[in-house]
């Protein structure tokens, strides 16, 4: 789902204040709802779940009803449910509790050396589990032909991912500061072996390990993230894992952080930064492969419920020789 969704028009709005209410929670409609949010039905109605609150929907494959647009965010690049680049604690789709929730993404990312294809799907189980196939393909462009490989040579890599909501709601925990809280794993197979597994002599699979805690703040319209990942990824896994020679294969601790703020219901902007370890620094000598942190800013639209769009500015670090700037564009489909 995308960016933009998460603050889905009054009729979603209403939903989610009148579950709020049947719990007995105090609710303030933001800003940007149409309409107030309805009367307090604290009492007998304060005993009932969260899920058979009014408006229930309970088709086994999501329509959107139970759950606001964007609450499991756009597919980052590895194919998760978050930013661009960042996976949040929110579960990607629609589907909230008995349900089922479908989204697949393609993204395209340009610097002014490499290009990023990278196409997925994912599927939500009752608000519970994600699980995520992504495919990136890296193409080289001028600095293969530089190396001998024939100019737009390619490195590709699937990743397997999922994703366990822990604990809290992020929609429904409007009366806490307690953020809802994600562990999940993304496995990475890359398929090169002429650079990557011939050349540089790197481990081309490995497993991502990260903790996500998302807040979502409705009155004030922003979302904030916090991610820890454990990686030995190069480069995401684009240029394999660990050191040269199977060499530094001790896991990193990196950090990971998002934060959206919606202008209008349908258009929202924001900004992402993720650290990397630096593990191929100097392998052709000097500062050659050194890995920096990546950032970006973007900007989000919902075409409708089903179709969102999203371009921005990346600003990835080095990459093999030099520093890279990326135009973004990201289209995905909900369900």
């Amino acid at each position: 789902m995308h960016k933009t969704d998460l603050f889905r028009p009054s009729t979603r709005v209403r939903r989610v204040g009148t579950a709020l209410a049947a719990l007995g929670l105090a609710w303030t409609a933001p800003a940007w709802a149409d309409a107030p949010a309805p009367a307090d039905q604290a009492g007998a109605a304060a005993t009932m779940p969260a899920d058979s609150a009014p408006g229930r929907d309970t088709n086994l494959i999501a329509d959107g009803g139970a759950r606001l647009l964007l609450t499991g965010g756009v597919s980052t690049i590895e194919g998760a449910g978050g930013g661009g680049l960042v996976p949040w604690a929110l579960i990607g789709g629609y589907g909230a509790q008995h349900e089922v929730g479908l989204q697949a993404f393609g993204t395209g990312v340009s610097t002014q050396d490499f290009r990023l294809y990278a196409y997925g799907a994912s599927a939500n189980f009752g608000d519970r589990i994600e699980v995520s196939l992504a495919r990136q393909n890296f193409h080289l462009r001028a600095l293969a032909g530089a190396l001998g490989l024939g100019n737009d040579y390619t490195i590709s890599q699937t990743i397997i991912g999922a994703k366990l909501r822990l604990i809290g709601n992020a929609v429904l925990d409007q009366n806490t500061l307690l953020p809802q809280i994600s562990v999940g794993a993304e496995h990475k197979i890359n398929d090169d072996t002429t650079v990557v597994g011939g050349a540089l002599g790197l481990k081309r699979a490995d497993t991502d390990f990260y903790l996500a805690a998302t807040k979502l703040f409705l009155g004030q319209s922003l979302l904030v993230n916090g991610t820890v990942r454990l990686t030995r990824a190069n480069q995401y896994g684009i240029l394999g894992f660990g050191g040269l020679g199977h060499t530094d294969m001790a896991y990193k601790a990196e950090f990971e952080g998002s934060a959206a703020y919606l202008i209008t219901r349908k258009l929202a902007v924001g900004g992402e930064v993720r650290t990397k370890p630096n593990q191929l620094e100097g392998a052709l000598g000097g500062t050659t492969f050194k890995e920096q942190a990546a950032w970006d800013g973007f900007v989000a639209y919902a075409v409708d419920r089903h179709l969102s769009v999203t371009a921005a500015y990346a600003d990835l670090g080095q990459i093999a020789l030099r520093g890279q700037h990326a135009a973004y564009l990201s289209l995905q489909a909900g369900f």
